[in-house]
């Protein structure tokens, strides 16, 4: 559905037309732009929007099934620009992923969003009371929307390093991380940083190309060249989200090692009390075992004292082990 429709000129607002088709005519006679804003359209409501500003037809396929990659691809009538925005979930401690594309053209944005985690209200809400940005044109509309992501990812990076903060103190507490639950939450805060990492490197490359740096240093069509400095402190900003993204993973898998690390040391410490006590429990067993076999030529069988002595030798054995097993730590 179309959510929101309207008409700039000189960073200054006007309500779009009912007809679409009047929409991009009046923007150019004005000398400003439309922007055009979508919720998860039908392909018959994007249809319009399709045939009216010469969207192509790839890039409508993409934007209607989304579940897209972040990506930047250059048309003969528009530009085709894929973010995904993410948004922390508190209650959950879960990352979830939105999508929003964006089709630039001469004198049009349309914003095509899906999911959640949209930025769009409140970028357009921002940007209609700077009008000295907004009077940029549709660059400005890009600019913002990928510098409203891109920041939102850094909350959301600080977030799950607080997190992760946590599952550490839970791993190395005294008792090691020992509920069955620690392996279940690592695990789990491993695909959140695995979503996360979705959302955010494969943009690196778009807004590298946005930048104008390194080998992506042509023009951009329907992309102003002297936005490339603002461009650029959004790359800043994602490189250093990538940064915490990468080390968020190196961390938890480490904590993952760690904990199985400590499992493993508190089986074996197990394995060996269990052994120390079947060891123990051996002796008097093997002693009863003996005597117990009913033979009428035993060795001290007749003797008045032999029942004592056994048992005191059994009870001296037993100390002996225990106090080995201590000694060494077994116990």
């Amino acid at each position: 559905m179309i959510v929101d429709c309207a008409i700039y000129r000189e960073g200054h607002r006007s309500e779009g037309p009912e007809d679409l088709s009047d929409a991009l005519d009046q923007a150019r006679r004005a000398g400003g732009f439309v922007w055009i804003g979508l919720h998860e359209p039908s392909e018959n409501e994007f249809e319009l929007v399709t045939k009216e500003f010469g969207l192509h037809p790839l890039a409508v396929e993409d934007a209607l099934k989304a579940h897209q990659r972040p990506k930047l691809e250059v048309y003969d009538d528009s530009l085709f620009v894929v973010l995904k925005p993410v948004v922390y979930e508190a209650d959950s401690d879960t990352v979830s992923a939105g999508e929003v594309m964006l089709f630039l053209g001469d004198a049009f944005v349309v914003t095509v969003r899906h999911g959640v985690g949209s930025p769009l209200k409140a970028v357009r809400e921002r940007l209609e009371h700077e009008p000295k940005l907004l009077g940029k044109g549709p660059t400005a509309v890009l600019y913002a929307v990928a510098d409203a992501v891109v920041d939102h990812y850094l909350e959301v990076a600080t977030e799950l390093g607080t997190d992760l903060e946590e599952l550490e103190a839970e791993v190395f507490s005294p008792d090691g991380g020992g509920s069955r639950g620690t392996a279940s939450r690592i695990y789990t805060f491993k695909r959140q940083v695995l979503e996360f990492r979705r959302a955010t490197v494969p943009l690196t490359m778009p807004l590298t190309r946005l930048a104008g740096v390194g080998a992506y240093g042509g023009t951009v069509p329907f992309v102003n060249d002297k936005a490339r400095p603002f461009f650029r402190d959004v790359n800043d900003h994602l490189a250093r989200v990538n940064e915490s993204v990468e080390g968020l993973d190196r961390l938890v898998s480490d904590v993952l090692s760690a904990h199985l690390a400590q499992m493993s040391v508190r089986q074996n410490d197990d394995m060996r009390k269990i052994s120390a006590w079947a060891a123990m429990a051996a002796i008097p067993t093997m002693i009863a075992g003996i005597y117990g076999m009913n033979f009428d030529h035993m060795p001290e069988l007749h003797w008045v004292w032999a029942y004592p002595a056994v048992i005191v030798l059994m009870a001296v054995l037993e100390v002996l082990l225990y106090r080995t097993f201590k000694r060494r730590g077994w116990l």
